[in-house]
């Protein structure tokens, strides 16, 4: 193989190849998902490539970075320099992987829920939003604004006990 031809292992490299293993790797991880999510979550996350782990880890929790790059047609050193990352902010747990025998156990990996996700990037969101709304504030003209936006973001129990509440009142009314 000429070195033209090479990828180096970082995952850097562009050559045509490996875009289309990214691009089919990508699309086959997660059947039917929507890029505009996709785009979303690579806002949130910063990347596209922690946006497909994120997707990969939430789809089939606790995988090794090799079944990571598989599901989501990274290269493994992507991948395990992206969980790193997402390790250190706590974005995803991570674990020894417990294996009979001798040998190396590698660390497997899940995502935090998405309610966690969004609630951990909430105020940044919220105060960035009120910093527009005030923006004639802050250009010298009108008066500031008692931060109009407030977002809430309720955990999956939250959304549970009241979605059963309001379930429970409209049977009762029928």
């Amino acid at each position: 193989m000429s070195t033209d031809d090479s990828q180096d292992d970082d995952g850097r490299g562009e050559d045509p190849s490996a875009t289309e293993r990214l691009e089919e790797g990508a699309s086959s991880s997660v059947p039917g998902l929507d890029e505009g999510l996709v785009d979303l979550l690579s806002w949130v996350l910063e990347t596209e490539t922690r946006a497909r782990i994120y997707v990969q880890l939430r789809q089939s929790p606790w995988s090794t970075s090799d079944e990571i790059a598989d599901g989501t047609g990274l290269y493994p050193s992507t991948v395990r320099e992206a969980l790193a990352a997402l390790h250190e902010e706590a974005i995803v747990e991570r674990r020894k992987r417990e294996a009979p025998g001798a040998g190396n156990n590698p660390y497997e990996y899940t995502a935090m829920p998405p309610s966690d996700l969004v609630g951990s990037i909430v105020e940044e969101v919220q105060t960035e939003l009120n910093t527009v709304f005030n923006l004639d504030t802050y250009l010298g003209g009108g008066e500031p604004t008692d931060d109009p936006v407030h977002i809430t973001v309720e955990s999956d129990d939250e959304r549970d006990e009241e979605g059963a509440a309001v379930g429970e009142g409209a049977e009762s009314d029928d």
